[in-house]
């Protein structure tokens, strides 16, 4: 019986040793990092213009966005004037994003040292969250602005034919196919 005892309380020790390690959150590592709420290649998006998802809503609709469209042109026989038109657009949005983006990385610098100092109050938070909040929202826009305009300068078949090419076949086999706007 002892023997037994024993046993099950080295065992019930080492389940309880193995769910604290499991415990370990999944944001270790990150305390270190520049901006804490941001991964190294968020902020790189950010700094870079990236779309980063921003406007998968209009990606998955039908909108072809510019820097996919440069990417395809050959494969879209885009005509010089669509090419051109295109590279215009998207330094325009890169010309609205990448201010954006610093702007708000140094709004999530902000955040991060409100917490760091020890001065987090529900008004100083509300007044960050504010301000996140509208560049989060502008960055997006540019984006999704971009693929907006986009869409207008490509033909129906070239709208389709990205869809294919970017691998958005599912709606196509449902019987939705995207349509220019």
């Amino acid at each position: 019986m002892f023997i037994n005892r024993a046993v099950v309380w080295f065992s019930i020790a080492l389940l309880a040793a193995s769910a604290s390690i499991d415990a370990a959150s999944p944001y270790a590592g990150q305390e270190t990092r520049e901006v804490k709420a941001l991964s190294a290649q968020e902020i790189s998006d950010y700094l870079a213009g990236r779309g980063m998802g921003l406007a998968k809503a209009a990606e998955l609709n039908g909108y072809p966005g510019p820097a996919h469209v440069l990417e395809l042109a050959a494969e879209l026989d885009l005509t010089s004037e669509q090419k051109a038109k295109t590279e215009a657009l998207f330094q325009k949005m890169q010309i609205r994003a990448i201010p954006l983006g610093k702007e708000l990385l140094e709004e999530e610098r902000s955040l991060d040292h409100l917490f760091a100092g020890r001065s987090a109050t529900p008004d100083a938070l509300e007044r960050a969250m504010f301000r996140i909040g509208r560049l989060q929202g502008q960055v997006r826009q540019a984006h999704l602005d971009a693929h907006i305009e986009q869409t207008a300068l490509l033909t129906p078949l070239q709208i389709e034919k990205y869809q294919r090419l970017r691998g958005y076949e599912a709606d196509r086999e449902q019987g939705h196919v995207p349509r220019p706007h």
